[in-house]
C-alpha cells in the first residue's frame, strides 16, 4: 500500500447538460422557490436516479484503480469515454461529485495546451507562475530554468507575452514546465499532437526519463503506437466506466477490437451523427469481398472493396470522402480520398443534393495477415470537416495462400506485396 502513487475508489463525475442560461429573478420568483423547495425536494426523492435525468451525465461512474509509484499508465478510449475528465479530477482542477482519490506527491499536469499559463506574462514569468503553483521553491525553479528554456526551444522569446506565442510554442513551453519542475506525477493529455514529429519524440523520451526516475507518469493518447511504446500497462474507459486493465498490448487488443462491428458493416444512428455534419449524412460503411459480400475476414489474396454510403440533405462544394487504414496497433497503412483522381476532382467540384456511394478497391495480396481499423471522413479540405468516425469498424485478413505461407513463421510489416523474384546463378 505504501508504494502507491494513486489510489481511485468508486470515482464518478457527473455534470449537468443543456441548460438554459437563467433570467434574472424578480423577488417574487425568490419567495416563490422558498415556498416552493420542500416540493421539489420530495419530487426529486421520488424520481429516478440522477443518472436518468435528461439534464444530467456521468462523465465518470464507479471508475476503481490504483497506480503504483514509477509506473507510467496508459490512459485509452475513445471520444466521449471519460479520459480528459479523469485527469482534471486528479489534477484538482474539478471535484468529483462522489467516491475517492488518493494522491501521494505532487502533481504537474498537461491537459490542453497552455493549462494554468496567464496570457499576459512571458514565458519565464509563467515558468515561475507554474512552478509556485506546484508548490516548488524559487531556488529549485532557478536550477531548473535553463534546462527548460533549451527543451522547450523558445529561448529568443522566453521574455515575450505568451499570448503572442504560437500553438506549438505554448505547448512546447507548457510541457517542458509540467516535465522538468520534479512533480512526483506527472498527467499528459492528448496534446502532444500539435506540436511537430521531432518535440513529440522529445517529449515521449522525456517522459521514459522521468519513469526512470521513479515518478508516476498517466498518458492519454489516442496514438497507440505511442501508448505501446511509452507504457507497459493501460486501462480502457468507455461511456465513463474502466472496462478493462491489462498489459498494455492487450489492452489495446480490446479497445481496437471492442465496440466495433463483426458484420463487415457499420451503421451510423440519427443520434449518432452530430448536428455540425449537415448537410453530410453517413449511412453506411461495409467492407465487401470479390463476391460483393460484406465480411468481417477476407483472404489477403482477395481484393478488398470499401464502400461508404451517405446522403446529401444541399449540395456541397469540394467535398472529399475519405478512408483511413490502420493496423490494430493504430498505425496508419494508407488515407485515400474519393477525389484523388484529377477527373473525379473536376467532376464533383460541386456534389449534389442526392444519395451516394463512394467506393474503392484495395488490390489481392497487398496487406499482411492481422485486424484492420477503418476509419471515415468527409470534409472540404481547409474549410470544414463535416463529419469523422476515426475506428468505425474492423476487419480481420487471413493470410491463407500469402507468399512465404510455407514457413510458420510471423511475416514482419504491415503489406505483404506477391514481388517476383529471380534467381539466376552465375557461372564462374
Amino acid at each position: 500500500m505504501s508504494n502507491l502513487a494513486i489510489r481511485v475508489e468508486n470515482l464518478g463525475k457527473q455534470y449537468r447538460i443543456g441548460l438554459a442560461p437563467e433570467r434574472y429573478k424578480t423577488l417574487r420568483d425568490s419567495i416563490v422557490n422558498i415556498v416552493t423547495w420542500p416540493i421539489q425536494r420530495i419530487r426529486r426523492g421520488l424520481a429516478p436516479s440522477g443518472e436518468d435525468y435528461i439534464d444530467t451525465i456521468w462523465a465518470l461512474r464507479d471508475v476503481s484503480f490504483n497506480v503504483e509509484q514509477g509506473q507510467i499508465l496508459g490512459v485509452i478510449g475513445r471520444n466521449g469515454a471519460g479520459k480528459s475528465t479523469l485527469l482534471k479530477v486528479l489534477s484538482r482542477v474539478t471535484e468529483p461529485t462522489k467516491g475517492e482519490v488518493e494522491i501521494r506527491g505532487r502533481v504537474g499536469s498537461l491537459l490542453e495546451v497552455g493549462t494554468g499559463f496567464h496570457p499576459e506574462l512571458t514565458g519565464r514569468e509563467n515558468i515561475y507562475l507554474n512552478g509556485a503553483i506546484l508548490g516548488m521553491k524559487r531556488a529549485e525553479i532557478d536550477r531548473k530554468f535553463d534546462e527548460i528554456v533549451d527543451f522547450s526551444g523558445v529561448e529568443k522569446f522566453i521574455d515575450t507575452p505568451v499570448k503572442r506565442y504560437s500553438s506549438g510554442m505554448y505547448l512546447r513551453l507548457a510541457f517542458a514546465v509540467a516535465a522538468h519542475l520534479e512533480p512526483e506525477i506527472l498527467v499528459v493529455d492528448e496534446v502532444l499532437a500539435v506540436g511537430d514529429a521531432e518535440f513529440q519524440r522529445k517529449c515521449l523520451g522525456k517522459m521514459s526519463d522521468v519513469a526512470q526516475e521513479g515518478r508516476t507518469v498517466l498518458f492519454v493518447s489516442h496514438d497507440m503506437s505511442a501508448i505501446l511504446r511509452l507504457t507497459e500497462e493501460a486501462i480502457v474507459l468507455e461511456k465513463g466506466q474502466l472496462v478493462y486493465r491489462a498489459p498494455t498490448v492487450e489492452a489495446v487488443d480490446y479497445y481496437m477490437i471492442s465496440g466495433f462491428s463483426e458484420s463487415g458493416e457499420r451503421t451510423w444512428d440519427a443520434d449518432e451523427i452530430p448536428a455540425s455534419a449537415a448537410p453530410f449524412r453517413p449511412i453506411a460503411l461495409r467492407v465487401r469481398n470479390s463476391k460483393g459480400s460484406n465480411v468481417d475476414v477476407v483472404r489477403s489474396t482477395e481484393a478488398i472493396n470499401l464502400e461508404v454510403e451517405y446522403a446529401l440533405d444541399e449540395s456541397i462544394q469540394g467535398l472529399r470522402v475519405g478512408l483511413y487504414l490502420m493496423s490494430a496497433r493504430g498505425e496508419y497503412v494508407l488515407t485515400t480520398f474519393d477525389t484523388d483522381e484529377p477527373e473525379q476532382y473536376d467532376k464533383f467540384g460541386v456534389r449534389p443534393a442526392g444519395h451516394f456511394i463512394s467506393s474503392c478497391t484495395i488490390p489481392a495480396d497487398l496487406l499482411n495477415e492481422g485486424r484492420y481499423t477503418v476509419g471515415m471522413n468527409a470534409s472540404a479540405f481547409r474549410v470544414k470537416r463535416y463529419f469523422m468516425d476515426e475506428r468505425a469498424l474492423t476487419f480481420t485478413v487471413d493470410g491463407m495462400g500469402a507468399p512465404g505461407k510455407q514457413w510458420s513463421e510471423t511475416r514482419m510489416g504491415l503489406v505483404r506485396p506477391r514481388l517476383k523474384w529471380r534467381i539466376e546463378p552465375i557461372e564462374q
